[in-house]
């Protein structure tokens, strides 16, 4: 996972110490290459033409990309967030949905919890998710802490996800390989970059060793993305935050490797974002391959950028460019018609179900016998704290870009003395609209000034900058976020008492853009006490609009 920092050649293991803590490709398979050598195939009967990045307006960052049959997952980055590594879903590289989370809760200690300690910008970073055609089965790895390697595995990307073992060799932003005889392979590491072989049911590891060693002059490689195409093997490697790379073995996965530059300060289809980067190569049924990357777009985070890749006469990988740069749009990959209309990432939710939507990530672990959903979401109080940061059961939802808003519907009648519910811009800079409890009497107000430093250490726990009475039980309020990247970005509150004239209320709260929390700002739904527990929200609807 790349560190997303205008230094590139620093790691993202030192900086974190600190603070807390395509010029290149392959050789199609045979079969491939004569589904290529056919006539395209057109697009899919009401398909665009036409695609426009970023294909993904959302903050999924660390892409791993794969396809199985006709279908195309990836999984991202979610560090803090509960559950963990969310699987997207395409019939087309460009329409995706979020299908499910292959790491259902972070049990790698009390911090996760928010118990005694906070898992802040920990978690889930960059991590591998591939699929075993032998077994018919999903699987997900990633380290954790530095510390060791968690397999989990499900038959179908919507669970149940369970975990398959713990591996006590921590491969640091992992590419996992299903060889073409079925044996599994783990590229990993930062600069210096080893290849490790697991077991046959991939619970062990076999034997691992150092395959690469980055130059002085290229600096921190990470992100790795480990393919075989065509008899050769390939390491797909980012340079954070600017560049990208490829090591290239015909030698078998333990090397010997050579290297080519993919693209290094390539200029980016998001005005004002990075360069694009990281995430990894995945082949259409016809034969066409294409980089899904993330461009750094903060204050909404990372977010997904496609495009075509052609190939070398010596099987390296070559990205396609428009007017030199990475294109704002290109021809829509060729594919058959979707079986299904995915499931928008923007639109409502009443939380008729029992579950909650994949849409939907804590704030760490909840939790669970402090929420229920059913006729609206029940957010009983968690924790007593007057910091947000430290606040159990904390629901969070991507922000849409370039602009969006999220309007929620409240009942606070069960509400008690010293509780605080409502509607956050949440990161490491924070405000809210929402309500405050006290003496019997309840008001709606606006706080900004949550803040934390570089080790993520809260030095801000909000202040009242505008407020005004409400009565009755039932309340609406907004948010509005900018988060087109380059500069830092208004969010503004408003609220309603009838669902339908909405009145501002406080100053416009900026967004930061820093990339060091990398997560991006999200839309979050809280209730907490900060006298004692017992009190009581029910969120009876959530939309996420666009303009």
């Amino acid at each position: 996972m790349d560190m997303s920092r205008p230094h590139p050649s620093l790691s993202r293991r030192r900086t974190l110490a600190a603070v807390t803590g395509l010029a290149a490709g392959a050789l199609l398979p045979a079969g491939a290459a004569r589904a290529a050598s056919a006539p395209t195939r057109e697009p899919a009967p009401g398909a665009a033409a036409t695609f426009t990045n970023p294909v993904i307006w959302q903050d999924f960052a660390d892409i791993d990309v794969i396809r199985v049959g006709n279908t195309y997952y990836a999984s991202a980055s979610t560090m803090h967030y509960s559950p963990g590594a969310p699987v997207l879903r395409s019939y087309d590289l460009v329409n995706w949905e979020i299908a499910g989370h292959s790491v259902p809760v972070l049990d790698f200690g009390a911090k996760y919890d928010l118990n005694g300690a906070r898992g802040y910008v920990r978690g889930i970073w960059a991590s591998s998710l591939a699929y075993r055609p032998s077994n018919r089965t999903f699987y997900w790895l990633g380290q954790i802490d530095f510390a060791r390697t968690h397999v989990y595995t499900a038959t179908t990307v919507e669970g149940p996800w369970n975990r398959l073992t713990t591996i006590s060799t921590p491969y640091y932003d992992a590419g996992l390989l299903v060889d073409s005889d079925d044996t599994l392979y783990v590229a990993y590491g930062n600069t210096t970059i080893s290849v490790a072989q697991l077991s046959p049911d991939g619970s062990g590891q076999v034997r691992t060793q150092q395959v690469f060693t980055a130059p002085a002059s290229v600096g921190t490689l990470e992100g790795s993305r480990f393919y075989k195409i065509n008899g050769r093997y390939y390491i797909f490697l980012t340079r954070p935050a600017n560049g990208q790379y490829v090591l290239q073995s015909s030698g078998g996965p333990f090397g010997p490797y050579t290297m080519r530059q993919v693209l290094l300060d390539l200029r980016g289809p998001i005005p004002g974002g990075g360069v694009p980067h990281q995430g990894g190569l995945v082949q259409t049924a016809s034969g066409a391959w294409y980089y899904m990357a993330f461009v750094d777009a903060y204050p909404g985070g990372r977010m997904p950028v496609l495009a075509p890749v052609t190939w070398t006469p010596d099987g390296w990988p070559v990205v396609t460019l428009v007017n030199g740069a990475w294109g704002t749009s290109y021809p829509s990959p060729a594919v058959p018609a979707p079986p299904r209309q995915i499931t928008p990432m923007t639109g409502v939710d009443t939380f008729d179900g029992t579950t909650l939507n994949p849409r939907w990530e804590w704030n760490h672990n909840p939790d669970n016998s402090k929420w229920s959903a059913g006729n609206g979401l029940t957010l009983r109080t968690a924790t007593v704290t007057n910091d947000l940061y430290w606040a159990r059961n904390t629901l969070t939802h991507r922000i849409q870009g370039p602009t969006s808003t999220a309007t929620v519907q409240l009942d606070h009648s069960a509400m008690r003395d010293g509780d605080r519910a409502g509607l956050a811009l949440l990161r490491d800079s924070s405000a809210w609209i929402g309500l405050k409890r006290d003496g019997g009497a309840t008001r709606v107000v606006m706080v900004t000034g949550l803040t934390m430093d570089g080790n993520w250490n809260t030095t801000g726990t909000g202040t009242e900058v505008a407020s005004a009475p409400v009565s009755g039980g039932r309340i609406w309020l907004r948010a509005a976020a900018d988060i087109r990247p380059g500069a830092a970005r208004p969010g503004t509150f408003s609220f309603s008492t009838d669902g339908v004239t909405f009145t501002r209320l406080g100053p416009a709260f900026t967004m930061g853009n820093d990339w060091r929390f990398f997560m991006g700002y999200r839309f979050a739904l809280f209730n907490h006490a900060t006298q004692a527990l017992g009190g009581a929200v029910r969120v009876t609807r959530f939309e996420l609009s666009v303009p």
